[in-house]
Order: structure tokens, then sequence, then C-alpha cells
């Protein structure tokens, strides 16, 4: 059974889970009037933000992880002190690393602009440029939250940032860009959008550790006072965050060689340049956005892993440490799987249901989807092992591992880009070449320096089965709905059948779950609200299945 740590882990990944989910819904919220308002100008907003991206990785990819390692590992040893040395010197890190980014885009944006050919995008870089200041502060109070395994202000101050980011975002593109349209002033509002966000969340978790300071005092004063000299503990952080940054790197500047080798195979096979544009914008257009979506679960998983397996690992508690590890990649796998094949099997109505305006285009896009849906496993797995290593201080090894599988993908995308009949799927074979290849050498590295035992049947045959289950309810649901409403109109027919096919396949999972005792009813506590699902299911399961 899990311990408290383990609950916490649990309860942190729903926590971000659900705070996730609510952020893709405001991104898309915000997007959509956005495009219609300031059109063009979406090109210097998408340039402006690419750019901030980029940046803005170095400040919250590696650092808040480090932050949590540590911090997690201080407390389980009774050394608050220490713990709260590591967040003052990671903050003073943030604070250079913040201030550094805002100086280059702020003073820099016409030369940046300049350079990649996109002038009126500077007004745009130069307002989201304080977002790199702030965000980078942000993310040091978000990562001694989450190594405390407390994963609540986060999702708050998260939320918050979206909300405001959205809000101002929108009204300054709307005064901007109407009653005349102005779009590289409409940009700019937009753009600026996100550094006020970003001031918000970070008074909002300031706020949160300010309410919290006196139980903070408190276990400092009552802890062990041994405190690492500040340069000590900035080289523990460094080399624990560099890595990190790294490897989150690799993966957007293979994205764009794979748009390099993509577009100049298929030409040199024969395709226009506006057909080839057309095939990859339905990988990288249509599809992408979609697949990201289960990842806000899975990651949500692997954040809240690191604090947990840290705490486990700093007590030298190798039985914890495997126990946990196992409830991680058990957690991934219930979430993955049905996220996977319920992709696969309704790929094309899903397109549709997203982009019904370019039904021919969707169609095209399906047996693309259906690859990166497949994926999605392989990723969720590969994401859970990056966690447990991160965990146990071996993060240089997803980083080499991630390296050699994207040097693989190249090949893997080369060649079959290049065959005809594959063409542009090539790209989403590639991808998931790599993420195979990186999972299968993360998984030795565990092993070898966790000694994991995997739980085969728990963690993947009961809910791999469940999730075949589901996945033929799933498309049995949404023939027979399409069919039942055949006549009133493509897209209604089309939507009515992927909501009904969505909630029963939500249902059936659930039942299949608990029939092949790939969760207990007791385990439901572990969970946020957990007692009161429990007690709904007890109304409306047979109770051969909750046993």
């Amino acid at each position: 059974m899990p311990d408290n740590n383990d609950r916490k882990f649990l309860k942190g990944a729903a926590v971000l889970a659900g705070a996730g989910i609510l952020m893709k819904l405001l991104g898309a919220v915000f997007r959509i009037p956005l495009t219609n308002w300031i059109g063009d100008g979406m090109a210097y907003y998408s340039v402006a933000y690419a750019i901030y991206g980029t940046l803005v990785v170095i400040g919250t990819a590696g650092v808040p992880i480090a932050i949590s390692k540590l911090v997690s590992e201080n407390i389980v040893q009774g050394k608050y002190r220490n713990a709260h040395k590591v967040f003052h010197v990671a903050t003073l890190l943030m604070l250079a690393i913040g201030t550094t980014g805002f100086l280059i885009c702020f003073f820099g944006a016409d030369l940046i602009a300049g350079l990649i050919k996109s002038p009126k995008s500077a007004p745009a870089i130069r307002a989201m440029s304080p977002a790199l200041f702030f965000v980078p502060l942000f993310s040091s109070f978000r990562g001694f939250f989450n190594g405390r395994q407390n994963m609540n202000p986060t999702a708050v101050s998260e939320i918050t940032e979206q909300l405001v980011r959205c809000g101002v975002g929108l009204s300054l593109a709307y005064m901007m860009s109407h009653p005349v349209l102005n779009e590289v002033n409409a940009a700019a509002g937009a753009s600026l959008g996100a550094s006020v966000g970003a001031i918000a969340g970070l008074l909002i978790i300031f706020m949160i550790f300010l309410l919290n300071k006196k139980p903070f005092e408190y276990k400092i004063e009552h802890g062990i006072q041994e405190v690492e000299d500040g340069k000590v503990l900035a080289k523990r952080i460094a080399w624990i965050a560099v890595p990190i940054i790294i490897g989150s790197e690799i993966m957007p500047i293979m994205t764009v060689i794979d748009t390099g080798i993509v577009m100049n195979v298929l030409q040199a096979n024969g395709w226009s340049r506006a057909v080839t544009e057309h095939l990859y914008g339905l990988y990288g257009g249509y599809c992408n956005s979609i697949i990201a979506f289960p990842q806000i679960f899975t990651q949500a998983v692997a954040v809240s892993l690191v604090p947990a397996i840290s705490a486990h690992f700093a007590k030298k508690d190798s039985g914890r440490v495997n126990d946990t590890t196992n409830l991680g990649y058990r957690t991934t796998m219930i979430m993955g799987f049905p996220c996977a094949l319920g992709l696969f099997v309704i790929a094309e109505p899903i397109l549709k249901l997203m982009y019904f305006r370019q039904p021919k285009s969707c169609e095209e896009a399906a047996p693309i989807m259906m690859i990166m849906a497949i994926s999605v496993i392989f990723l969720a797995h590969m994401q859970t092992s990056v966690s447990v290593l991160q965990a146990v201080g071996k993060q240089l090894l997803p980083v080499r591992n991630l390296a050699f599988a994207c040097i693989g993908k190249v090949v893997v995308t080369y060649l079959t880009v290049s065959i005809h009949a594959i063409n542009v799927k090539g790209a989403a074979i590639g991808t998931m070449f790599a993420y195979i290849v990186t999972l299968l050498l993360n998984e030795y590295s565990v092993k070898k320096y966790t000694g994991l035992k995997h739980q085969i049947s728990l963690t993947y045959v009961r809910p791999g089965a469940a999730a075949l289950g589901m996945a033929a309810v799933t498309y049995g649901v949404y023939r027979l709905v399409t069919y039942i409403l055949a006549g009133h109109g493509a897209n209604v027919v089309n939507a009515a059948g992927v909501l009904a096919a969505i909630l029963c396949a939500a249902a059936v999972y659930v039942i299949l779950l608990f029939a092949f005792k790939a969760i207990k009813m007791e385990e439901l506590d572990n969970f946020p609200g957990g007692k009161r699902i429990a007690k709904i299911l007890q109304k409306f399961l047979p109770k051969v299945l909750l046993r």
C-alpha cells in the first residue's frame, strides 16, 4: 500500500493534471478570438512567442526540478534550514537568468526581429520580455512547493497566470485592433498579456509563501541547523538543472531538423513545394496540438514523481523507491493506454470535430494521427523513466539516451519519408522510434541504479486490457450514434458521435479497471475526492467488481 509520501505524489499528480486541463482550455479560448481579431498579426505574435518559449526553458525546465529534488531530500532528513537555503540560492540564480533574458529581448528586440526577417515582430518581442524576468522567479517558488509535495500553490498560481494572460492579452489586442486594425500593436498587446500574467502568477505564489511563513520558520528552528555553503548549493543545482535544460532543448531542435528533412526529401522525391507544405501542415498543424493533450496527465505524474522518489532515495529506502517507482509507472499507464487507444480508434472524427471546416485535410491527417496516438504510450513511459533517473541523481543519462535516439530518428525519418506511400507519416514513425529507443535505454539505467522489479500484470497487462475493451466500445458507440443521426448534418452528427463515444469510453474504462483488478476501491482514498468517487461507484457498480 502507498505510504503518506506516495499519497502526496498521487494527489499532486491529480492536482497538476486538473490545472493542466484548465490551462489548455484557457489557451484555446485565448487563441481562437485572438486569431480572428488580429489576422496576419498572429505571425508577429507567434514569432515573439517562439523566442520566448526557447529562452524561458532555461529558467523553467531544469532549475525547478533541481529545487524540488534537493528540497525533498533535505526535508526528509529534517534539514529544513538547508532546504530553505537551497530555495534562496536557486532564487538568486533565477534572478540572474531572468534579468539576462529580459535584457536580451527588451534591448535586442529590433536586432532579433531583423535577424529572423520579421522586423514588425520587434514590439511583440519587447512586450513579452518582462515575462522572461518574472517567470524564472515564479518557477523557483514552484520548485520549492513541489519539493514539499504540495502541488496546490503551483496549480493555483499557474491558473492565475493563464487567466490574467488571456484576459489582459485579449483586452489589449482587441483595443489595439479596433476600430482601425493595427496588427503590429495588436500583436504587442497580446504579448504583453504574458508579462502581466507572469507577474500575477508570481504575486499569488508569493502570497501563499508568506501565509505559510510561520509553519516554515517553526520547522527551521526545530530542525537540523546544518547548512551548506551557497556556492556548493549553486553547483549542485546547476549539476542537476543543466542536463535537464539540454535535454529539454533536444526535441525542439530535432523538430526544426525534422522540418528540414521532411520538406527537402519530399520535394526531392517529386512532390511540389505547395503539396509538401500541405503534408507537413497535416503533421505539425493538425495532429501535434491534439497529441499534446494526453501529455498533460503524464507530465503531471512525472513532475510529482521526482520529489516522492528523491525522499525515499535520500533515506536509502530501496523498498520504497521500488514501490513508488512502480506506482509512478502504473499511474502513467492507467492514463496513457486509454488516451492512446481512444485517439487511435476515432482519430478522424476527433480531427473533424476540431477542424470541421477542413474535412478533406482531416481525412488525410487521420493516418498520421493514429501513428502519433500509439506513440503516446511510449512517450508516457519514457517521461516516467526520465523522472526516476532525475530523482536518483542520474539526470545526465536521459539526456544521453535521448540524444542517441534522436540521431536514430533522423535516419528513420529520412528513410521512411523517402517512401512515396509513407511520405510525411515517416516523421511520426521517426518520432515513435526515438521514444522507443529512449524508453529502452532509460529502462536499462533505471534497473541498473534502482534494482526496479516491474509489476508487469498490474502496470501493463490489466490497464492495457481495460483500454482495449474501452477502445472497442468507443468505436462501436461512435458508429452507432452517427448511424442513428445520419442526415442531420455531417458536423453535428460527428460532434454528437465523438461526445457520446468519449462519455461512454470514460464510464466503460472505469468499470473495466475494476473488473480487471487494475485498481482497487481502497486505493481511491489516495486521490483528491477519492472517498466521494468511491461512494458514487459503490452505488452504480456491481459489488463483485469492487472486491
